[in-house]
C-alpha cells in the first residue's frame, strides 16, 4: 500500500497571524465531511459505479471535480425525487465483475481523495484505473500522485507496460524513465512477455536505438527474431522492417554464419538478402561497406574512437611522436604505441578494414605503416612503388589507393593499389592532372580528389573521379574554390571539404554533380585531420591563418547543420593523421 505525503504546514511570516489555525480548521471540516459521506449523513447525490453507490456532497464534488461542477451547475433536482439524484460514473457491464470491481475502486481512491482522506493506491494497474478515472472526472493534483507512485513502481518487468501508461495521460517524466529502463536493460525486457506483444513500429522503434544498451548486437537479433517467431505467420513480413535496424556487421562473423544466414526465416526472406549481402561484405571491405549498420551502439563493449597520429607542433618545427585514441563519448584519451620512424610530416592515413595505414612522410620515402587493432601493434608492410609526400590514400572496395603527392621535385599523377590480401602495390591508371595536397574521399564506390598544387605552383579547383572497376578518371564539376592543403570525408553518399584557410565546410553530391555550402567554420583552417564519427564530421586541430597550429576541435551535425565546438586536443597539431576505427573500451 502506498499513501501520497501530505504537505507540510508552512513556516508563520513575523507579525503575521499563524496559517496553522485556517489549516487546521479546514482539515477538520474535510475530516468532518468525509465522515458525514461514510455515515451518508446531509448528502445529497449518490454516485454510481460497477454496480456500487457512493452517497456524496454535491458541495464537495463540484469543489474537487471539474466535471461535477459543470454537472451541477447545469442541471436542476428533479421535483417528486424520494432520494438523491444518482449519476452513473462507471455503468455495470454484464459478465465483467472484475471490471466493475476496478472501476468501484478507482471511484473511491478518487472520492478519498476529494474529501482530503490521503490517497490509497496498492497496484501499478489500480493507479492507472484511478488516473484515468481522474482525468475524466477533472481531479487536478491526482494526476501528479499517481505519476508519482508508478515511477516508484517502475521495474525491468513493467517498463513497457508503464510506457503505455504514460504515453496514454502524456505523463513526460515517467515515459523518460521507462525509456531509460528499457534501454539500459533491453536484453532482459526481450525476454518479457510483453514484448511480444508490442506492435511492429514499437519494436523497431526499440531495436533503431542507437542507445540501446547492451553489449553485443545478437542480443538485438535474437530479440527481433523471438519477436518475428511468436507468430511467424502473420508477423514473417515484418521481418526486413526489423533487420534494417539490427547492426548485422558488429555480429561476430562464425554467429553470423551459422544462426542468421542458416536461419529458415531469413532465408525464405528475398527482401532481406540485401541486408545479408551487405554485412557479407562490410566482414570483407570493412565499414566502409556500410557506415551506419557498422557503428556501435552507445552502451556496447565496441566503440569509435578517433585515433590521431603524429603531425607538427604549434609552430610546424618538430614531428610529434604521439598516437592517441579518442573516445568522444566519454571524452577519454587513450595512448597508443607511437609510429615507428615518427620523424615525417605531410604523410597520409587512412583506415582498411579497421586497421591504420601510413605512408609517406618526406621527400621519396615509400614506407607504408600498418596498426593491427587487433594485435595492437605496428607492422611494415610492402613499400609504395614511388616515394610520395603530400599525397593521399583512401579505401575503395577493400582496397587502398595512394593518390598524387610531391617527390621534392615535381607534383605526381602517379597512382597506386593495394591489396591487404596479397601485400602488395600495383600502378593504376595516373591522374588527369598532378596534384599534391589535394583533399581525397571515397563515395559511393568511386574515388574523389578535390583542387590541391598543381605542378606550375598554383592551386586547382578540378575534381578528379576514378572509378576502380573500370580503372579510369573522369572530371566532374569543378569546385566552389582553388586551394590546397585541404581535407574530405564521406557521409551518407555525400563528400564534406574543409582546409584551404577557408572558413566554409563544402559539399558535394557525387550523384548531382552539384557542390554546396553546409556551415561556416568559427575560423579559418588548413592541414587539420577530418574523420567521421558517431555520424557526425569532427574536425580537428590543423593550422590558422596565422601558420599556428591549434588545438581546436569542431563537430559538424549534417542532420541538424549545426557546427559545435568540442573539448581541445591534448596539444596543438597540424598536418597529423585521423582517422576513426572500432575500438574495444576494455583495451
Amino acid at each position: 500500500m502506498w499513501d501520497a505525503p501530505e504537505p507540510e504546514p508552512e513556516e508563520p511570516e513575523p507579525g503575521c497571524e499563524v496559517p496553522c489555525a485556517a489549516s487546521c480548521h479546514a482539515q477538520r471540516v474535510l475530516q468532518t465531511l468525509n465522515a458525514y459521506r461514510r455515515s451518508g449523513t446531509l448528502t445529497d447525490v449518490v454516485l454510481r459505479a460497477g454496480g456500487r453507490d457512493f452517497p456524496c456532497h454535491r458541495a464537495a464534488l463540484s469543489a474537487g471535480s471539474a466535471y461535477f461542477r459543470s454537472l451541477f451547475a447545469a442541471s436542476r433536482p428533479e421535483r417528486g425525487l424520494t432520494g438523491p439524484p444518482v449519476v452513473t460514473v462507471a455503468p455495470e457491464t454484464p459478465g465483467t465483475d472484475q471490471a466493475g470491481t476496478a472501476a468501484a475502486a478507482a471511484l473511491a481512491v478518487v472520492l478519498d481523495y476529494v474529501y482530503g482522506a490521503g490517497v490509497r493506491l496498492r497496484a501499478e494497474d489500480e493507479a492507472a484505473a484511478v488516473l484515468a478515472l481522474a482525468e475524466r472526472l477533472g481531479v487536478a493534483g491526482l494526476r501528479g500522485v499517481c505519476a508519482r507512485f508508478l515511477e516508484g513502481r517502475l521495474r525491468v518487468a513493467n517498463s513497457l507496460a508503464l510506457r503505455r501508461v504514460a504515453a496514454a495521460f502524456s505523463l513526460a517524466s515517467l515515459a523518460e524513465r521507462c525509456g531509460r529502463v528499457l534501454r539500459q536493460a533491453f536484453a532482459e525486457v526481450a525476454h518479457h512477455a510483453d514484448f511480444l506483444e508490442l506492435a511492429p513500429e514499437e519494436v523497431a522503434a526499440l531495436l533503431a536505438d542507437p542507445a540501446l544498451g547492451v553489449a553485443r548486437e545478437e542480443a538485438v537479433f535474437e530479440a527481433a527474431m523471438r519477436w518475428v517467431r511468436h507468430d511467424a505467420p502473420a508477423r514473417r513480413g515484418q521481418l526486413r522492417r526489423l533487420l534494417e535496424h539490427v547492426r548485422l556487421p558488429l555480429l561476430a562473423p562464425a554467429y553470423f554464419l551459422e544462426k542468421v544466414e542458416a536461419d529458415e526465416l531469413l532465408q525464405a526472406c528475398g527482401e532481406c538478402r540485401p541486408l545479408l549481402l551487405e554485412a557479407r561484405a562490410c566482414f570483407i571491405l570493412g565499414r566502409e561497406a556500410s557506415e551506419l549498420r557498422a557503428r556501435p551502439r552507445r552502451f556496447m563493449d565496441l566503440a569509435e574512437v578517433i585515433v590521431v597520429i603524429g603531425g607538427c607542433d604549434r609552430k610546424g618545427l618538430l614531428k610529434l611522436p604521439f598516437a592517441d585514441a579518442y573516445h568522444p563519448e566519454s571524452q577519454r584519451w587513450t595512448s597508443l604505441p607511437s609510429l615507428p620512424g615518427y620523424t615525417r610530416s605531410e604523410f597520409a592515413a587512412c583506415a582498411l578494414r579497421n586497421d591504420i595505414y601510413v605512408s609517406g612522410g618526406h621527400i621519396n620515402s615509400r614506407d607504408v605503416w600498418m596498426f593491427s587493432s587487433h594485435l595492437h601493434t605496428w607492422i611494415k608492410v610492402a613499400s609504395l612503388h614511388k616515394g610520395r609526400w603530400r599525397h593521399k590514400m583512401a579505401a575503395v572496395q577493400g582496397q587502398l589507393f595512394a593518390v598524387g603527392g610531391f617527390d621534392g621535385l615535381r607534383r605526381l599523377s602517379s597512382v597506386e593499389r593495394y591489396d591487404p590480401f596479397s601485400n602488395t602495390w600495383a600502378v593504376t591508371a595516373p591522374l588527369l592532372e598532378a596534384v599534391s595536397s589535394a583533399a581525397v574521399a571515397p563515395c559511393v564506390g568511386q574515388l574523389f580528389v578535390i583542387g590541391g598544387a598543381r605542378q606550375d605552383g598554383g592551386n586547382t579547383n578540378k575534381v578528379q573521379c576514378f572509378d576502380p572497376k573500370e580503372d579510369h578518371w573522369s572530371l566532374r564539376s569543378p569546385a566552389p574554390f582553388s586551394q590546397r592543403c585541404l581535407e574530405a570525408v564521406s557521409l551518407e553518399d555525400t563528400i564534406y571539404v574543409v582546409g584551404g584557410l577557408m572558413d566554409k565546410i563544402f559539399t558535394y553530391d557525387p550523384g548531382t554533380d552539384v557542390w554546396g555550402e553546409a556551415a561556416v567554420l568559427p575560423s579559418p583552417v588548413e592541414s587539420c585531420g577530418m574523420t567521421v564519427c558517431d555520424g557526425k564530421v569532427h574536425i580537428l586541430g590543423g593550422r590558422d591563418d596565422h601558420g599556428e597550429s591549434t588545438n581546436r576541435v569542431f563537430t559538424f551535425d549534417p542532420s541538424s547543420g549545426q557546427v559545435e565546438a568540442q573539448p581541445s586536443l591534448q596539444r596543438c597539431t597540424s598536418s597529423h593523421g585521423c582517422v576513426t576505427i572500432v575500438q574495444s573500451l576494455g583495451r
